[in-house]
């Protein structure tokens, strides 16, 4: 049994060293590598950075009252396109109880004066056409008449405003009918019936009745990082992909950078704006979140490479060039590069058309 044993012993460790032998003898034997083959090609190199952002129409408008009170009536809601004009909402006025009572007060003030005065004008008119008194007296009363009407309309007119808001002269024109200032879109109603409301003046923004906006005039607005913003000018052309509009591609043009950034998560931004070229049948929301992809540099039709297949030593730049496919066999050769867009590279000087250089290597699956 022991004689047994030992001889598998020995036969297993003269298989371990074989197995050792042949290991050893692969590893030591050079490995073969293969390559992708790339070609030189004529092609257009874009150079570009993204910035992120939203679309916002050029110009929303709020628009706010010019009285206070109530909101009775809304005849407009978001979505609903208007001119110029257009009545989207009524006030009712809620008057100051001490106004309103002295514009009553002066009201009845006024018709007691001017009832005595039409007494007065009804009977020297009387005197007058039988030449009981001069012309001259008779003007005098006449014009206090008509001085006591006027006074009479215009208190009339103060106490239907302070009530009512309007005037019987002035019912179509009313500040209780809010309108909107300008053509577009009613973007926003923030407020229904029922909301009290403050007029705007130099002390108070008023409360917005609506936002309205030209939705044809649409602006990308968006912020570009500090190592960037120096590459960019206005007049750059974009292009601009909307998230929830992605089979749609739309161009812009840069119109505007912010000299001053602001400081965002520890990066420096600056927030630039771009002119849309929207078609006219595309509608596009307000508020869409999109990236602007700016051209900074630009090349047509020049000699590109992959850039993976470039490799530096100090400040130069070499390929390797086949000089035979099988098997694979290459001659390193020095080039000069220019424009790169992070895939191709551009190649100055040092290859031609058609050249074939060594690629990536070709990893075999285990």
């Amino acid at each position: 049994m022991k004689k047994v044993l030992k001889i598998a012993g020995l036969g297993l460790l003269a298989l371990l060293v074989i197995w050792t032998f042949v290991f050893l003898w692969k590893k030591s034997r050079p490995q073969i590598k293969n390559y992708q083959i790339e070609q030189a090609q004529n092609a257009t190199i874009e150079k570009k950075t993204v910035a992120t952002g939203k679309v916002q129409p050029r110009n929303e408008i709020l628009i706010k009252p010019q009285m206070s009170g109530i909101i009775a009536e809304l005849y407009k809601e978001a979505g609903d396109k208007v001119n110029a004009g257009d009545i989207i909402a009524k006030i009712k006025v809620i008057p100051d109880m001490v106004t309103l009572s002295s514009a009553e007060s002066r009201l009845k003030r006024a018709q007691l004066v001017f009832d005595q005065s039409k007494r007065n004008y009804e009977r020297d008119s009387l005197l007058y056409e039988g030449d009981v008194i001069s012309r001259e007296e008779y003007e005098k009363i006449q014009l206090q008449y008509r001085n006591d009407r006027e006074e009479l309309k215009s208190a009339e007119d103060n106490l239907s405003l302070i009530r009512d808001g309007l005037t019987a002269s002035s019912a179509s024109s009313s500040n209780t009918l809010i309108r909107s200032t300008v053509n577009g879109t009613i973007l926003d109603v923030p407020i229904k019936v029922g909301n009290s409301v403050i007029q705007s003046n130099n002390f108070n923004d008023g409360t917005t009745i609506a936002s309205v906006a030209d939705m044809g005039d649409m602006l990308f607005v968006g912020k570009i990082d500090e190592t960037e913003v120096g590459k960019v000018s206005v007049g750059m052309p974009m292009e601009i992909t909307i998230g929830a509009m992605q089979d749609e591609q739309l161009t812009a043009e840069l119109e505007y950078v912010s000299p001053k950034g602001t400081e965002e998560s520890g990066a420096i931004l600056f927030e630039m704006k771009a002119a849309m070229n929207l078609p006219p049948d595309l509608f596009v929301r307000a508020g869409y979140s999109a990236n602007a992809e700016i051209i900074l540099d630009k090349r047509e039709d020049v000699l590109t490479i992959p850039e993976s297949s470039v490799e530096f030593s100090g400040d130069t730049a070499f390929v390797y060039l086949v000089t035979n496919q099988k098997p694979q066999e290459f001659k390193r050769k020095p080039v000069k590069i220019g424009l790169s867009d992070g895939i191709k590279i551009e190649v100055t000087d040092g290859l031609k058309v058609n050249d074939k250089i060594r690629g990536n290597e070709i990893i075999e699956p285990k």
